[in-house]
């Protein structure tokens, strides 16, 4: 099993910026993805942005829009998002997601992140 440990987020104005990392522990060694999720309540969580670990491939959802960015640390297992001139509607609670290759996927706790117009 993963472990995942997530930071970062918080409330910031519009127009602002904030960076989410996610940390993992436990199994790694067989680890194929990690992506970040958005969910509002009541909703379908919604893909933002994901790697594929074995090639750093980097792929983005449409939530995305150009104004993020993520990035890794192999050393530390970590992925972070870095999100630029954040919106109002990118209020959510973030989750980030570890897909090993030789066991059940692992969700973070979820980490909110509020923008106020």
């Amino acid at each position: 099993q993963v472990q995942l440990a997530e930071s970062g987020g918080g409330l910031v104005q519009s127009g602002g910026s904030l960076r989410l990392s996610c940390a993992a522990s436990g199994s790694t060694f067989s680890l194929y993805d990690m992506a970040w999720y958005r969910q509002a309540p009541g909703k379908e969580r919604e893909f933002v942005a994901g790697i594929r670990w074995t090639t750093g491939n980097i792929r983005y959802g449409y939530s995305a829009k150009d104004r993020f960015t993520l990035s890794r640390d192999v050393a530390e297992t970590a992925i972070f998002l870095q999100m630029n001139s954040l919106q109002p509607e990118n209020t959510d609670t973030y989750y980030c997601k570890a897909e090993p290759q030789y066991c059940e996927d692992s969700w973070g706790q979820g980490t909110q992140v509020t923008i106020s117009s």
